[in-house]
């Protein structure tokens, strides 16, 4: 399976649209145009299919962390620590 597949069936799995994957690759900061997308989720036989790197699909799954869980906290706000809190006995 390539990256272009893995990015198809993860396009159509979310029900995401071009423009809502330039915003996702925005959040991690990299840009691209919606025509140099739309050259990935092309045929293999087609003149202007483009193979997808190991780099964008990177950018693309970090940067949907980022779009479904929202931006990782700072390092020195405080989190809390699950293993350490005292459970109840009920």
């Amino acid at each position: 399976m390539t990256n272009n597949d893995i990015f198809k069936k993860l396009r159509v799995a979310l029900k995401l649209r071009d423009d809502e994957i330039v915003k996702i690759l925005e959040l991690v900061d990299f840009r691209i145009s919606k025509s140099e997308l739309g050259a990935f989720f092309r045929k293999e036989d087609h003149p202007n299919y483009m193979e997808c790197g190991d780099q964008i699909l990177r950018n693309f799954l970090n940067g949907l962390v980022i779009h479904l869980r929202g931006p990782m906290p700072k390092k020195d706000e405080k989190r809390p620590n699950y293993k350490t809190q005292k459970k109840s006995n009920d």
